[in-house]
């Protein structure tokens, strides 16, 4: 079964998928569920959630940083707004069982490093290096 699961993962988990609803529904199989590779993409699905929520919080932490350090530009609004909609996405799909996992202070070094060197010409505005806000206020829990 690991064999095709490295080559058509698709019809894996449609294979996988008959099998686990005949065992659950007490069937005798012929042939044992891929369990190893199951167990994987379970755990998968949650990492996978915990990458979308920080990737919506850098994107944030990176638009809300442009406008700080650039007040000036004509893009505020828009970074300001961009901000708003990746919160609000991130703060829609968290889970209290994330909190343990999401590395805000991280997050915001991270985006700290992904600013430009100038925009429009023009060099940033000093910007805190440490990370001002909670994950709950982040995500307007707070």
């Amino acid at each position: 079964m690991g064999d095709l699961y490295d080559q058509d993962v698709f019809e894996w988990s449609r294979q996988q998928a008959t099998l686990l609803r005949r065992h659950a529904a007490g069937e005798q199989l012929n042939s044992r569920p891929d369990w190893d590779n199951i167990i994987e993409e379970i755990e998968s699905v949650g990492r996978s959630e915990i990458r979308a929520i920080e990737s919506w919080l850098f994107q944030a932490f990176v638009h809300d940083l442009k406008a700080e350090a650039w007040p000036t530009s004509r893009d505020v609004p828009h970074w300001r707004a961009e901000a708003r909609g990746f919160r609000a996405q991130a703060s829609r799909n968290f889970r209290p069982s994330m909190r343990q996992q999401i590395d805000a202070p991280g997050l915001y070094r991270d985006a700290l490093r992904a600013l430009p060197d100038t925009i429009d010409g023009q060099q940033p505005l000093p910007v805190p290096q440490i990370c001002p806000v909670t994950l709950e206020a982040l995500l307007g829990f707070e």
